[in-house]
């Protein structure tokens, strides 16, 4: 049996995907790697995402986070593509990696006829 698709979510997703620097956004936490930083005792521990000043710093070159900026974190964040986590003073971003296999599987889907063939 083949699993249910929301139509409503995908378009959510795609939605929140649908925006020039939301889509930045989304790229560039895409292409980090885990990070690892020490503590107060100099013991390694891995960091789960990139904070959001870091993210504003790279995508607009600028040092602070504009209120634009914000709300396209809030829309990435409520489409579920995205996590944020208070980590100290920082905010940490990562992707939320269960949401892009979906949207992933529904895209690659589409390239299949009706009849399950691969279209070439």
């Amino acid at each position: 049996m083949s699993e249910e698709i929301d139509i409503k979510e995908m378009a959510s997703l795609l939605k929140a995907l649908g925006e020039p620097s939301r889509l930045k956004i989304f790229h560039y936490l895409s292409s980090c790697c885990d990070s690892f930083s020490l503590d107060e005792e100099n013991n390694v521990r891995p960091i789960n995402g990139v904070s959001v000043g870091d993210i504003c710093c790279k995508i607009t070159g600028e040092n602070n986070i504009t209120s634009t900026m914000s709300h396209h974190f809030k829309e990435l964040r409520h489409a579920g593509l995205i996590t944020m986590e208070r980590s100290g003073k920082n905010i940490l971003c990562s992707i939320n990696t269960e949401k892009v296999q979906k949207l992933s599987k529904f895209l690659s889907n589409m390239t299949k006829s009706c009849c399950g063939v691969q279209k070439k």
